[in-house]
């Protein structure tokens, strides 16, 4: 069974340190979900943001994405996957490890 860590994101800050532990855990091949959420979602407006394209699957909360004046496309996000807190109580059941920023 492959493990599965969950990183929930509520903060505008440490984009650096996510970026960095979804690329150590892709080495180790460990699959990655992220879920935005609040502040959180600002972080999809910085230029860094794409590099977690291809690094964890992500997903976002749409009312605080939409509470900050943001507007897709976002790099990285299907449609689908703009979405409720209802996704994010999924990541958690799905997860063998959970992390929030």
């Amino acid at each position: 069974m492959a493990k599965k860590l969950g990183i929930f994101v509520s903060s505008d800050q440490h984009l650096d340190k996510i970026i960095k532990l979804c690329r150590a855990a892709k080495d180790k091949d460990i699959e990655v979900s992220i879920f935005f959420s609040h502040l959180g979602t600002v972080l999809t407006q910085d230029p860094r943001f794409k590099e977690l394209e291809g690094l964890a699957h992500m997903a976002l909360c749409n009312v605080g994405f939409e509470s900050h004046g943001l507007k897709p496309p976002v790099p990285g996000i299907a449609e689908k996957d703009f979405a409720t807190q209802a996704r994010h109580g999924e990541l958690i059941e799905e997860c063998d490890a959970y992390l929030s920023f």
